[in-house]
């Protein structure tokens, strides 16, 4: 076979994805190994990504403390709501196979720096994080075991709000899940409340905003409804850094700012100061 006949071999090429991250804020582009063991922090500008419940939980509690609890309680579909995308059911269904999960939030006990706790974390690729009677139920059972286990509650929100696909049931739950909350604070245990990205709707008028200690990640979205909506109702033009965790700090809404990085010594820190 001549020269010129002779097949070129195939290139060994990596695909970009494969080694690089690239920052949603700023673009630029990370190291993946690096950008994991940040926590999916950028290192260039500090962008918070989203994370799953399970690396949440993962990052927050010690090692193997983690035991779900109430994980057989799931979605329901008491209006048996479809619109023209299809059946709630069906999203439902397809959101689980794809999530692993079987609902918008994952509660269970575990320990941070030794300290035994009851946990909730939601996760916003279920359907937006979206309070639902299944979420609202976990939650309400989470308030209910921190206060026979006496141990302090940690919930830590990702939502775009209730699921509308329940209707009212799903609205309910702001009242049922504030009321479990209320129970914890009888029982005079501490009740922290983690905001990220993002927390706003039924969620943030609810338990999101009831901690006896509110903390934010840097730049989460916070906030009740949207930029657009509050702006042709006011018909003003709102600050740039409206409904941020800065600003919600600097305005009262949210106590303290941390780091992911930071933010299980945070809290450890907060327990042993509230007597735990």
């Amino acid at each position: 076979m001549s020269w010129f006949e002779k097949s070129a071999e195939t290139p060994l090429r990596v695909p970009t994805e494969a080694l690089w991250v690239v920052c949603p804020s700023c673009k630029a582009y990370v190291e993946k190994d690096a950008w994991k063991q940040s926590g999916k922090v950028c290192p260039r500008c500090n962008y918070h990504a989203r994370l799953s419940c399970r690396e949440r939980i993962k990052m927050l509690t010690d090692t193997d403390s983690f035991e779900e609890i109430n994980a057989q309680v799931t979605t329901s579909d008491p209006l048996d709501f479809s619109d023209g995308s299809g059946t709630y059911a069906a999203k439902a269904a397809a959101t689980k196979a794809k999530t692993g999960e079987f609902e918008s939030v994952v509660t269970g006990t575990a320990a941070i720096e030794k300290i035994p706790v009851v946990i909730g974390v939601m996760d916003f690729k279920f359907l937006g994080g979206s309070l639902s009677s299944g979420a609202g139920e976990r939650i309400l059972l989470a308030t209910e075991a921190a206060v026979k286990l006496h141990r302090p509650l940690i919930i830590v929100s990702a939502s775009g709000g209730a699921r509308m696909h329940e209707g009212i049931i799903s609205l309910m739950q702001m009242a049922k899940t504030s009321a479990g909350i209320a129970r914890v604070k009888e029982a005079g245990l501490p009740y922290f409340s983690i905001l990220t990205d993002p927390t706003t709707g039924g969620v943030s008028a609810s338990y999101a905003m009831l901690g006896d200690l509110n903390i934010a990640e840097p730049k989460a979205l916070i906030g009740f409804a949207g930029r657009r909506v509050i702006e042709n109702t006011i018909k003003q033009k709102l600050p740039d850094d409206f409904q941020t965790a800065e600003y919600t700090r600097d305005h009262g809404f949210v106590d303290c700012i941390v780091q992911r990085h930071e933010l299980k010594g945070f809290v450890a820190k907060c327990l042993r100061y509230a007597g735990f």
